[in-house]
């Protein structure tokens, strides 16, 4: 009896009802799924954490260069401007790479601050490397003229509370460019240029070429308009853009509200876009003469070309593309652009 007795016993025990075998197991995943939460979550605060540190590092350390300039030290001057316009590249690359576990505003302000120090160095080039004024020329299809235009009748003063602080953004008083044109084509030539800021705002159904190396390039509020420019040592910046044939080299790329807009792009970078659908990217093709001295000018390297990795900032999925750009397909890019080139 005592045998029979410890044997149902025995069975009793290892008969555990299903039900709460059933919420063992939930428990147990619970847990493991705040474990790793957790985990994942010290991991991505440990991440931001050396992100803001090293960050914030090395763009003090690009300021004491950019301060350490003087215009009596003309040679080390130049040569402080090319590290920190490299040590600004290689920022802008760490930031690249750390963008999956930042938030779009940590993202934003780290922009801002690079925007900041590409600013900086123009106007301590300004300073150390005074230019002399610049005259645009102005050529029209119907007739060739030489027009002088003063910086008052080109410069136009930010937008205040447009959303768009990196866009507007003051730039060089040297600033200067094409307004309020229609149908017109405008040029502007290197001896023009000679390193300044470039704005081409307010232009409709335009053909525009800047040869040269301009310091930075805006180009805000222009529709139906096709614009060539030689490579920019900086940023260019585009507002507001719509319809339009944009060629360019440069450095940084930010475009912002910018509609069916094809953009054949050299950048040593990566090419940001925000606000913007319908825009489409090749590689840069433009050739002139002294286009290679340019280059040399510029400071850019001209076998580095990321005309395809663009970061949309209304577009943060990682591993899925951005409905708001494309690549032009290699049969319906334009390659050559000498049919439509205006006379010198």
């Amino acid at each position: 009896m005592d045998g029979i007795s410890s044997e149902v016993s025995s069975n009793d025990a290892v008969k555990i009802p299903e039900s709460i075998l059933l919420r063992d197991q939930a428990r147990l995943e619970e847990l493991e799924r705040r474990r790793n939460a957790k985990e994942s979550q010290t991991v991505s605060e440990e991440k931001i954490s050396y992100f803001s540190a090293a960050f914030s590092a090395e763009k003090a350390a690009i300021e004491k260069l950019i301060s350490s300039c003087t215009p009596n030290e003309h040679l080390a001057a130049t040569t402080s401007l090319e590290v920190a316009t490299n040590k600004i590249q290689d920022l802008q690359k760490f930031l690249n790479d750390s963008k999956v576990f930042l938030t779009k505003y940590e993202l934003r302000q780290a922009q801002e601050s690079l925007q900041k120090l590409q600013g900086s160095i123009a106007e301590k080039r300004a300073e150390v490397m005074p230019k002399k004024k610049f005259a645009f020329r102005s050529r029209t299809a119907g007739a060739s003229q030489q027009l002088e235009v003063t910086p008052a009748s080109t410069e136009e003063k930010p937008k205040a509370n447009t959303g768009n602080s990196v866009v507007d953004s003051a730039v060089s008083a040297k600033q200067c460019g094409f307004s309020h044109a229609h149908n017109e084509v405008l040029i502007k030539n290197s001896e023009d240029i000679q390193h300044g800021d470039v704005l081409l705002s307010h232009l409709t159904n335009c053909k525009v070429r800047l040869y040269g190396s301009p310091n930075t390039l805006h180009i805000k509020n222009v529709k139906g308009c096709q614009i060539l420019s030689g490579p920019v040592s900086s940023s260019v910046f585009i507002d507001e853009c719509e319809d339009c044939t944009l060629v360019l080299a440069c450095q940084q790329l930010r475009t912002h509200n910018t509609t069916s807009t094809q953009i054949y792009l050299h950048v040593t970078s990566r090419a940001i876009i925000e606000d913007c659908h319908g825009v489409s990217f090749a590689p840069f093709n433009w050739m002139y003469p002294k286009l290679e001295d340019d280059f040399q000018m510029s400071g850019l390297d001209s076998e580095r070309n990321n005309w395809s990795q663009v970061d949309d900032f209304n577009w943060l999925a990682t591993g899925t593309p951005s409905p708001n750009w494309t690549v032009i397909p290699e049969s319906e890019r334009i390659s050559c652009w000498d049919a439509a080139e205006p006379k010198l």
